[in-house]
């Protein structure tokens, strides 16, 4: 199962009264397990940077103005997400500025119903409190301590920490083991060892009388007794046939 974990900034919070996007960060989950596949891209907002969007992010106008518009990576974005669940906090903000976006260049715009917002679930599984991502990151423990700023890959990254933690804890050691390699970790499967004959093999734990016993029982038993299946061919009724241990 593929899932794909994203998160955005933008230069405001209303996507039909001017903001635009400045950064997507998606990484890519499957079966809940980071893969270390990522997509991430800075965007030219084609507008100025108020003040309180850059006090979030950090992400000036001038920093922005020689990146790829989105129409120009819209594309890409989209083949990476491809039609696989999307995993964001706070989903109609996200999804709203997305989709905002994907209409301006032609795109076909994201569905809802492919949505999976971890704010939802953190307010089903904690009912009465703060459920913002440094919240839930606290809670859990995850180290924020890089988190200085907001940024979307980043964000995207420790989103899919939370997010294991809201489906009941990461599972990553309980169903193989990390190979770490020059890139980021991931999952490979555990050996499966065949089992070896033994060279030779043990003797039965049966003695000569303990047989002549059952033989003579399955004896009684008439010709249509199941034993009689467990017999090979060379063996008449009553054999018995030693089983190692």
């Amino acid at each position: 199962m593929r899932e794909i974990v994203l998160d955005t900034e933008t230069t405001g919070l209303d996507p039909l009264g001017g903001d635009r996007l400045v950064e997507i960060g998606c990484v890519e989950m499957v079966n809940r397990i980071l893969t270390g596949n990522v997509f991430h891209v800075y965007l030219n907002p084609e507008r100025d940077m108020p003040q309180e969007a850059f006090n979030v992010h950090g992400l000036s106008a001038e920093f922005l103005s020689d990146k790829p518009k989105f129409a120009q990576t819209a594309d890409e974005f989209l083949a990476f997400i491809a039609d696989d669940t999307l995993v964001i906090h706070n989903a109609a903000f996200d999804i709203g500025f997305l989709n905002a976006e994907l209409e301006r260049s032609g795109r076909p715009v994201i569905a809802r119903d492919r949505v999976i917002d971890t704010l939802a679930l953190a307010r089903r599984k904690h009912p009465g409190g703060p459920n913002s991502l440094d919240v839930l990151m606290n809670r859990y423990g995850i180290d924020s301590s890089r988190r200085v700023k907001h940024g979307a890959l980043l964000d995207a990254e420790l989103l899919a920490e939370v997010y294991s933690e809201l489906l009941g804890g990461r599972q990553a050691m309980l169903v193989g083991l990390v190979e770490e390699t020059s890139a980021a970790p991931r999952l490979v499967a555990a050996p499966v060892l065949a089992a070896r004959p033994r060279p030779v093999p043990l003797p039965p734990r049966l003695t000569d009388a303990e047989i002549a016993v059952h033989a003579a029982f399955v004896d009684g038993l008439g010709d249509k007794a199941l034993w009689h299946a467990y017999l090979r061919p060379e063996e008449g009724a009553g054999a018995v046939r030693a089983i190692p241990a």
